[in-house]
């Protein structure tokens, strides 16, 4: 089906493609100049002192879990309410995912109350997912990994530029991991960055994002080294100067973005704060958000009628999603045995509604009335 009003859009143009162009034409397209650009232009951007550019999220999260010394033996809690990676990352070290609950509908971030009650003494550590690019309670939750010595990292893959309480999503814990993934507010198809202000951190994430060596291609073709030692048991997890001279491209095209998002987030509140059985996650949030995806959660019926509303609206021309199905479902963890009441409540009646900061105020109302129709009738 060709949707009249998709899920989301890619915000590319000319820039993109000149910048991609002029990349392929310096002669360099692998880890250089342009990594190094974009890691400089994201530091400042977030006001930490350290990114390193690498392959995707899953990478970057890989080397938070790694960095934060996580290993066999180890817990690690973590939300079930994200998409798997967050929990994956825990296991590519050899550690276990100990899922937490969310808070409920309204704050669908992981509940430093239930990450209290999981922590036990083979706790290392915390994945924070910041969903939607809505803050999680930081405040809390670093009391806590205070109080117990615990590791935190944060999954700001959907949070660039987002705040919380003056701090920027990524810059509070340990280390943080960010997307570029095709669908995200910075897009190069692929790629991702990690961030920390641990200048140990930063320098151990270089060596191992690319198979632990001590100088890399870039460095030996620019007459700054001839040779190289390997000092880590590393891995390929680089980005190349294609990407990031697209993710530079993007980088300046965000923060207006994220003003034209807050007003199409502005236009669906109005149209659905006060709709019967319907609950806008996070709808009283006062903070600088990256408005990523759009969600909201049914009050009444099952999964079947949530499904059912969907097909409806798809019906109307418009695209819809589900943000996300719970990782503890999924086959590969369903032996841990987890009940996550709230989490499995908003994985069952949760939509999520097209976001991007293309959207008409008239396509938000259509988008709108067409929900609040189907879901009178159903």
């Amino acid at each position: 089906m060709a949707y009249q009003i998709p899920l989301f859009n890619l915000n590319f143009d000319e820039c993109e493609a000149k910048a991609a162009y002029d990349t392929i034409r310096s002669g360099w397209i692998s880890t250089g100049s342009k990594c190094a650009e974009l890691e400089e232009l994201f530091a400042k951007m977030l006001g930490a002192k350290y990114a390193v550019s690498v392959t995707n999220c899953t990478d970057a999260l890989h080397l938070c879990c790694m960095l934060c010394g996580f290993g066999p033996g180890d817990e690690v809690i973590c939300p079930s309410l994200t998409f798997a990676a967050s929990a994956n990352c825990i296991r590519y070290v050899g550690a276990t995912p100990v899922f937490a609950d969310i808070v409920g509908p309204e704050h669908i971030n992981i509940d430093p109350a239930d990450i209290e009650k999981k922590i036990t003494s083979k706790t290392k550590g915390v994945v924070v997912v910041h969903m939607a690019g809505y803050p999680a309670k930081m405040d809390e939750i670093m009391e806590i990994a205070k109080k117990h010595n615990l590791k935190v990292v944060e999954d700001a893959c959907h949070g660039p530029l987002s705040e919380y309480k003056g701090k920027k999503l990524g810059t509070i814990g340990d280390c943080s991991a960010f997307s570029f993934f095709s669908n995200k507010n910075i897009s190069t198809g692929e790629g991702g960055m990690f961030v920390t202000n641990s200048e140990e951190l930063a320098a151990k994430a270089k060596l191992l994002r690319s198979h632990g060596m001590t100088t890399m291609s870039y460095q030996r073709a620019s007459g700054h080294a001839t040779e190289y030692d390997i000092v880590e048991l590393g891995y390929n997890f680089r980005l190349d100067d294609i990407r990031a001279s697209i993710a530079i491209e993007q980088l300046k095209k965000l923060p207006g973005d994220l003003e034209k998002r807050i007003s199409v987030r502005k236009r669906y509140l109005e149209n659905l704060s006060n709709v019967k059985g319907l609950i806008i996650p996070f709808e009283d949030c006062k903070e600088f958000t990256s408005n990523y995806i759009m969600p909201v959660i049914l009050t009444e019926g099952n999964k079947e009628r949530r499904n059912a509303i969907r097909e409806k609206i798809h019906e109307a021309g418009i695209q819809t999603s589900v943000h996300y199905p719970a990782i503890h479902k999924f086959s590969i963890y369903k032996d841990y045995g987890v009940v996550l009441p709230q989490t499995e409540y908003v994985t069952e009646h949760e939509i999520t509604l097209p976001m991007y900061a293309a959207l008409t105020m008239e396509q938000v109302d259509f988008i709108c009335d067409t929900v609040k129709k189907i879901i009178k009738e159903i």
